[in-house]
């Protein structure tokens, strides 16, 4: 057996796991195929690249994404130090400067000694399993050659779906004659304001505010989705699988859905009101701040696969983008998992190789948080196998109770089911709390985090 174990990919999932592994004493070779070869998604040489939105979502503990992140802290997760060391402001969620974040990950994971990063792509895991422990974290834009490999080990025909990405935008092609700045969570404090006194705040505040916002009547609502419903879309090939993950879900798909669709879902106008009018917007589109020098913005819900021409002039036509800078365009981009549920354990380790583990979005935890946990899980676990190497019990496994998100999680991805699709962080993973039924969803929230905190 070799003394060292091996990781295929330096994604979210891939580094955390190194992180893990290393801090144990063992010894890590990490593949990372970039720079000498790019995914279609991927466009910088460091490790752990954010790909779609800066966001890590919600901070709060009463969202189970927040109470995921806080489970983190607590076992020292690295990627999630390294996310709160590098966040720009953005309300009550954790949002990154996507560039910073990944250079310092990438400069603490080569700086380890115990981590040797290989440039490299890799295509037979077998080989690589025959003689020792491998974790595979290639993320959901593993390579074809790759993907063709890992469909001939688990013996399974379906590894795709379609996840898409954002554009972003320069904030100083903005036009802020219309664009106003406020989160919706701060907006009851305006009640109590005149419309005056409201703009004055909000322009003394400007400079801490996250959210930019671009509000529409309805006759520009219409005219919008009409036009992003007629748009333009990047044609895929005959032989890719046209699936879809709802989280993810293209915003002229959403809105062929109905006129409504995009009104009660991403550009929901509730908890804003338009400081030219004082009164609240037909629909409101939302840009979040993408940097630490809040210079681009990414419009938030927009993940799309509109041609790029189609997404100047169809974007363009939103109150206060008329001369909108387009730093990077919206992409939609094929997404690898594989069926967990009848291949991986509660440790993610496959089943029918034990030297073999999983980890990140390929498993079909969906975000990057879920993928951060993954990671620490399969690398705590390898650690543990690499340290019982020639023992055959197994009682030596860390199984994460599944009142936690960690174990929620990992059961979730092992647990048998028809309906298989990647799974966000959620509540509704979680066991019921025992006893009466509390009415009130964020005070059930707060006890579900509670008692994840106590068993963490």
């Amino acid at each position: 057996m070799r003394d060292y174990i091996t990781i295929i990919g330096g994604g979210l999932a891939g580094t955390e796991a190194a992180y893990q592994i290393a801090k144990s004493g063992i010894r890590v070779k990490l593949y990372e195929m970039k720079p000498i070869k790019f995914s279609p998604a991927h466009s910088n040489e460091n490790l752990a690249e954010i790909v779609c939105s800066n966001s890590f979502k919600s901070n709060l503990l009463t969202n189970a994404c927040g109470l995921l992140k806080e489970e983190l802290r607590r076992l020292d997760s690295l990627l999630i130090k390294i996310a709160d060391q590098t966040s720009v402001p953005a309300g009550q969620a954790l949002a990154v400067d996507r560039d910073i974040f990944s250079k310092n990950v990438t400069n603490i994971i080569e700086e380890n000694e115990n981590i040797e990063v290989i440039h490299e792509e890799v295509t037979d895991i077998e080989k690589i399993a025959r003689e020792g422990i491998v974790i595979i974290a290639t993320g959901p834009l593993t390579s074809e050659n790759l993907a063709k490999n890992i469909q001939k080990l688990t013996s399974q025909d379906k590894l795709y779906f379609y996840d898409a990405a954002a554009p972003i935008i320069n904030k100083d092609s903005i036009n802020f004659d219309i664009a106003f700045y406020g989160d919706r969570y701060n907006q009851e404090k305006k009640k109590e304001e005149s419309i005056a006194e409201w703009k004055k705040r909000l322009e003394q505040e400007k400079e801490e505010q996250s959210y930019i916002n671009l509000p529409l009547n309805q006759e520009e609502y219409e005219k919008f989705v009409q036009a992003l419903i007629q748009a333009e879309v990047v044609t895929l090939h005959n032989f890719e699988k046209r699936e879809i993950f709802e989280g993810c879900m293209p915003i002229e798909i959403m809105a062929k859905r109905g006129m409504d669709t995009l009104r009660f879902g991403p550009l929901k106008p509730v908890g804003f009101d338009d400081p030219r009018t004082g009164k609240r917007p037909y629909a409101v589109v939302q840009l979040r701040q993408d940097d630490k020098q809040a210079t681009m913005y990414n419009m938030v819900g927009f993940q799309t696969n509109l041609k790029y021409g189609e997404q100047k002039r169809v974007f363009s036509m939103i109150p206060g983008l008329e001369n909108a800078e387009f730093i990077k365009y919206g992409v939609m981009h094929r997404n690898t998992y594989i069926n967990s549920t009848e291949l991986l354990d509660e440790t993610y380790n496959l089943k029918s190789n034990s030297n073999i583990y999983f980890a990140g979005q390929i498993t079909g935890v969906e975000g990057y948080v879920e993928s951060i946990s993954s990671g620490m899980v399969a690398g705590l676990n390898a650690v543990q196998d690499f340290k019982k190497q020639g023992e055959t019990h197994e009682s030596h496994k860390i199984c994460f109770s599944e009142y936690t998100v960690i174990g929620s999680l990992a059961k979730y991805i092992s647990t048998p089911n028809m309906k298989f699709q990647p799974m966000n962080a959620n509540f509704g993973i979680l066991p019921e709390l025992e006893g009466k039924k509390i009415k009130d969803k964020k005070e059930r929230y707060k006890k579900i985090a509670e008692r994840s905190l106590k068993t963490i």
